[in-house]
């Protein structure tokens, strides 16, 4: 979720007469029908959420992975490039750089029939790797990264990071081609000891340029090359599977691909496809899009174990969950009443105004061609639109046990009572009470309880893709998502109950 710029708090509220208790409560609301928690379930869907946000250390992996799926599911890759005037009712997905959108078209599809869009975003907040990466100081190699989005800079600190993304390299055709790279854990942000700075306890300000540039090894001037590091990792092989990436099927996924053993490329576009063969000269790289990403593991924590702390859960969260939901209803929703969505942008952490963004056509370029497909005139088009709508799903705010002033005193979203249904009066989530009713009704198909969350009057929140994709297509669109604690840390927090939960809500939104 993007963040505010404006970071005004209250003092933290104590509990006493007229707050809600810690313990007390909260006003979460189950549907009539609504099953008992399946713990197990929980843990498995955790779990495989936990191998997914793994195998996705930038947007291009997210969206590669999520191919991954959709093919084994029988869906069928598109190019953009190639015509779509016969696209017959079915299942489909296109890719644009780091996102991705798919769709099942139902086979009493018509002009004017309307969609169903689960929104989401695949990039998260971190670092990014500059032109001319690489510096030397003292002898520590160090790379030269931009802050990407509102990262929680102070929890990237000490931590065993690795770059991952996209390269354009030359193809020996004098053309170029696309690969993912990922390296193994190679680079820290160090922080300063103590003992050199006595008050850094009392307030920690870390300068955007100077503090947080990772070093990555030691050395002479002369042999430090961040982009040789990342030519290298093409080369390294695979361990335990023979994909490029493992998939939820790989049992070690989690700790092989934490371990760093994993690091390799892959070209762009492809699905299970080997590694890169051969070698990789530096000098061959035009142009990179790298990401700096967590290497630790995800895990279940917590004494009832039902606690999944991951790095990227804003929100690969909602993309997993939205993944899942379409897979798993694929058959149901060929005979769905309208043709059900899965928009996956890239870039919502820098304000979505790119091409893959939200704020960007890619939606819109879909609609319009599926539409295209099923013979639709701009009448028909815009019929379809003002029966659609969409689902923006993003991360929220769970209330934070140390800080509960930051929430507001009578809506306290709480770990383990389903998902949020977020609200805000200046329209930065844009749900009405309409959205809100389609969303009780798609919870109580689902059998699954949920959450409102709307922020302390002082505390003004984020925002999502949700306010976008209303204002570019006019389509209703209401936001949603699992509550988290530690929102854009490197390493975030969220109830195993509230993702299955979510997972639910969805199928029973494109279910309707």
């Amino acid at each position: 979720m993007t963040d505010s710029t404006d970071t005004t708090v209250p003092g933290d509220a104590s509990t006493a007469a007229g707050t809600r208790s810690a313990t007390t409560p909260s006003a979460a609301t189950t549907p009539p029908g609504a099953s008992a928690p399946d713990v197990p379930a929980h843990a498995a869907f955790a779990r495989q959420l936990g191998e997914f946000v793994t195998a996705s250390p930038s947007s291009y992996h997210a969206v590669a992975a999520a191919a991954r799926e959709l093919d084994a599911a029988g869906f069928t890759a598109l190019s953009e490039t190639a015509p779509w005037d016969e696209l017959a009712p079915g299942r489909w997905y296109t890719v644009r750089d780091g996102a991705l959108i798919a769709w099942v078209t139902p086979s009493g599809a018509a002009p004017g029939t309307g969609y169903r869009i689960l929104g989401a975003h695949t990039d998260s907040p971190g670092f990014k790797l500059k032109p001319r990466p690489t510096t030397v100081t003292h002898r520590w190699y160090q790379a030269g990264v931009e802050v990407y989005g509102g990262a929680l800079l102070n929890s990237w600190l000490d931590r065993d990071l690795r770059f991952a993304g996209r390269l354009v390299v030359r193809d020996g055709n004098g053309g170029t081609r696309e690969l993912l790279t990922a390296t193994g854990p190679v680079a820290r942000i160090p922080q300063l000891a103590i003992h050199l700075d006595r008050s850094v306890n009392e307030a920690l300000t870390l300068d955007r340029q100077r503090h947080v540039q990772p070093v990555w090894g030691v050395g002479d001037a002369q042999d430090a090359d961040v982009l040789a590091v990342l030519a290298e990792a093409t080369l390294a092989p695979v361990a335990g599977s023979g994909s490029a990436n493992p998939t939820r099927e790989t049992p070690s996924t989690w700790e092989t691909a934490a371990s760093g053993k994993n690091s390799t490329a892959q070209d762009v576009g492809t699905t299970g496809a080997n590694p890169v063969s051969g070698s990789l000269d530096p000098a061959d790289i035009l142009g990179y899009d790298i990401t700096v990403a967590d290497t630790q593991a995800p895990e279940l924590i917590g004494a009832q174990q039902n606690l999944l702390a991951s790095g990227r859960l804003d929100n690969l969260t909602s993309v997993f969950a939205g993944l899942r939901a379409m897979v798993e209803h694929a058959e149901e929703l060929e005979s769905a009443r309208q043709i059900s969505v899965l928009a996956a942008f890239d870039h919502e952490e820098v304000g979505s105004a790119t091409r893959s963004g939200a704020g960007g056509p890619f939606l819109e370029d879909v609609l319009v061609r599926i539409g295209a497909a099923l013979g639709e005139s701009r009448d028909d088009q815009l019929r379809a639109l003002a029966n659609s709508v969409c689902l923006s799903s993003d991360a929220g705010h769970l209330v934070h046990p140390n800080y509960q002033g930051h929430h507001d005193p009578v809506n306290t979203p709480e770990p383990g009572r389903g998902p949020l249904l977020k609200i805000n009066a200046q329209q930065r989530y844009t749900t009405d009470s309409v959205g809100a009713a389609l969303w009780a009704q798609a919870c109580e198909r689902a059998g699954v309880p949920y959450q409102e969350f709307v922020s302390n009057n002082t505390v003004p929140c984020g925002s999502t893709i949700g306010p976008i994709t209303a204002t570019r297509l006019g389509i209703r669109t209401l936001d949603v998502g699992v509550g988290l604690l530690s929102m854009h840390s490197a390493r975030e927090l969220v109830h195993t109950a509230d993702l299955h939960a979510l997972r639910g809500a969805i199928g029973g939104f494109w279910r309707a």
